[in-house]
């Protein structure tokens, strides 16, 4: 029995070691190689700091060599760090470290290709060490170098800066408001002597005859059409002549005639044709409404007359291509006046409300309605005869003054009147007629002005007046998202304003005010009178007297609807100890052809871009000592301009 029992137990126990001892023999194993293998780690976190150490100091001797992408392995060189081709396996351990672009957006931050462009001046650098004993593993890590010796930046932004390069078809101004002294900005155009933001009421006003309260005006080069409407105390259209001498000097002013039948002249318009001047005036007259006039008679003669049925008063007149636009209360009436002794009535559309304002651009009528539901309306006169209603808005709860539209015909700038809560200037999008929308942040509060009158100027700035508070206010529209005041002056009470863009580049604007001894008055515009739709600015010449790695540029502008801004660098060696008279500017392909960016993106006001690298004929080199850049400028609408407010470059040795 006992002996039966010694053998069941002998039995168990060998079992249980065939069971358990491999498991204790495999642990013991494992540990020990668990040991090792974490051993071998810690040596490697080791050899990657050290890596990294001898990369940093590669670098610091000179950004040429880390600047080719690929793999390498540090190597000692004498008493230095170098690099060498390829990875090194070394006591058990393979090595290596790998150099590769980095891209970043137009706001700095890194990005993954292919989003953004490359910057010349930041490396990724990726480590790895690797090892097959006891089993493969391997450690790495990411970390990034800049150019860390003289990684230095050059900007332009002043006007001294900006009127040392060579201008074409684009001029120099302030930037408002100055970010430092000597702020300026570059804009399409020429001429214009002036400041659009510090205007001067009082420099030259004329008193016209009679005591009539001046509420219209029109004005074209060398004339100004004005209408009186509140009062017979004065004749009903004044002609006055305007001088054209060259800014600085003044232009003087003179009354030409005057038409007076005891109309109450509710608004003009005025145009030259062939040499002659023509002046319509809309009345409260039942039996001469729309009043047709020689205005280059002195004194000024009737053409015709148009009556239009009914008893309503007349509000608004333009006229555009021959075709004569008019509202008498809620109705829009078109007339052919190619014949202007012999006008012919084309058709009519009823509107909303009462039309104030009127403008007309390519064959759309643009109507600002007395109404608090909306206060814009677009009428298809494309085809005179037959007027279609299009879209309308509603864009506050008070009545539509007057409105002034791009000659591109997407923007509308409506006036209202004042509200207490409420802004009462628009920037309306009517790309899409039968659309409307307000742009987004497009509005500007006149705080204390009854707004009157509105009118468009070159370089982006929108003119209010109106009575009470300041009754002439300039608006900085660079920024259409944001519009802000960039000056203005009080005045008299402020009934109309149009502006003048003149042939030899100066541009005024010209209001009519209730002061009876001096109703009418002339501002000083500019800079940027004249109207270029394309212009070349070329930087002068930087150079920091040493040869460089340029390695980016940095653009910051402003790109209004219907305009676009792109650039060119020019980087040279020294000619005989000098930089040299002539360059080449490339774009972004890295030919002279091409322009950064390719295609200008709506919106975009910040620009970052590489440099070319390498040499380019005829005598483009990067590195090179001798930097220039070219901004070209483009627009379709001549109050609407692109605006370079800085340009940055960043170099290295």
């Amino acid at each position: 029995m006992n002996k039966a029992q010694s053998l069941v137990e002998l039995l168990l126990a060998i079992g249980l070691s065939a069971i358990l001892l491999p498991a204790l023999i495999t642990g013991l194993v494992s540990s020990r190689s668990g040991k090792s293998q974490q051993t071998l780690r810690v040596e490697a976190i080791s050899l990657i700091k050290e890596t990294q150490e001898a990369v940093r100091s590669i670098r610091n001797r000179d950004w040429g060599n880390i600047a080719v992408n690929g793999t390498y392995h540090p190597v000692i060189s004498g008493t230095m760090w170098a690099s060498a081709s390829g990875s090194l396996t070394e006591a058990g351990f393979t090595k290596s470290y790998a150099v590769s672009s980095v891209n970043r957006d137009v706001n700095g931050a890194i990005v993954t290709p292919p989003a953004g462009t490359v910057d010349n001046s930041t490396k990724k650098i990726d480590i790895l060490v690797s090892w097959n004993q006891p089993y493969s593993s391997s450690v790495q890590t990411t970390f990034f170098l800049t150019r860390w010796r003289d990684n230095l930046p050059y900007t332009e932004t002043t006007e001294t800066q900006f009127d040392a390069g060579t201008l074409t078809g684009v001029t120099v101004r302030s930037s408002d408001p100055p970010q430092a002294a000597d702020d300026g900005e570059i804009i399409l155009g020429s001429g214009g002597n002036s400041n659009w933001c510090d205007p001067n009421l009082t420099s030259q006003s004329f008193d016209i005859s009679g005591n009539g309260n001046t509420n219209g005006i029109w004005a074209v080069e060398g004339r100004a059409f004005l209408a009186t409407g509140d009062d017979a105390s004065g004749p009903d259209f004044v002609n006055v002549a305007i001088s054209n001498p060259p800014q600085p000097t003044p232009p003087s002013i003179s009354e030409e005639g005057s038409y007076d039948t005891n109309l109450k002249v509710n608004d003009v318009f005025g145009e030259t044709v062939d040499g002659t001047s023509y002046a319509y005036l809309v009345t409260d007259d039942n039996l001469e409404e729309i009043v047709i006039l020689n205005a280059s008679n002195n004194p000024p003669t009737k053409i015709s007359v148009l009556n239009i049925s009914g008893s309503t008063n007349g509000n608004s007149i333009f006229v555009s291509n021959n075709i004569l636009y008019t509202t008498f209360g809620t109705k829009l009436y078109s007339f052919n006046v190619s014949d202007r002794a012999n006008p012919q009535a084309l058709d009519s559309i009823d509107l909303p409300a009462t039309g104030n304002g009127l403008f007309v651009v390519n064959g759309y009528v643009y109507v600002a309605l007395n109404s608090t539901s909306s206060q814009l309306k677009i009428v298809d006169a494309t085809t005179p005869s037959d007027l279609q209603d299009r879209g309308d808005i509603d864009v506050n709860d008070k009545e539509g003054v007057a409105v002034y539209v791009a000659s591109s015909g997407d923007r509308a700038y409506l006036i209202t009147n004042r509200s207490t809560s409420q802004p009462e200037f628009f920037i309306i999008d009517t790309s899409n007629k039968s659309s409307l929308s307000l742009v987004t942040g497009g509005t500007y509060d006149s705080g204390d002005t009854d707004p009157k009158g509105v009118s468009i100027t070159p370089g982006n700035r929108a003119i209010l007046v109106g009575w009470n508070g300041t009754e002439y206010q300039v608006i900085n529209i660079d920024n259409e998202n944001s519009p802000s005041s960039c000056g203005g002056a009080e005045s008299d009470n402020v009934n109309g304003v149009s502006t003048v863009l003149e042939s030899d580049g100066d541009a005024y604007s010209y209001i009519i005010t209730t002061n009876t001894s001096s109703e009418f008055r002339i501002i000083v515009g500019g800079p940027g009178g004249s109207y270029a739709s394309e212009g070349i600015f070329e930087s002068q010449t930087f150079d920091p007297g040493y040869s460089t790695a340029d390695n980016r540029f940095e653009a910051n502008f402003s790109q209004p609807s219907n305009t676009t801004i792109q650039f060119q660098v020019a980087l040279a060696n020294l000619e005989s100890g000098s930089c040299p008279s002539s360059y080449t500017f490339l774009g972004q392909d890295g030919t002279s052809s091409t322009w950064f960016p390719l295609t200008p993106t709506p919106g975009l006001t910040t620009y970052q871009a590489p440099f070319p690298l390498g040499s380019y004929a005829p005598n483009y080199s990067n590195p090179g000592q001798c930097f220039r850049y070219k901004v070209k400028l483009t627009t379709t609408d001549q109050n609407n301009t692109p605006v370079l407010y800085d340009f940055t470059i960043n170099y290295s040795p």
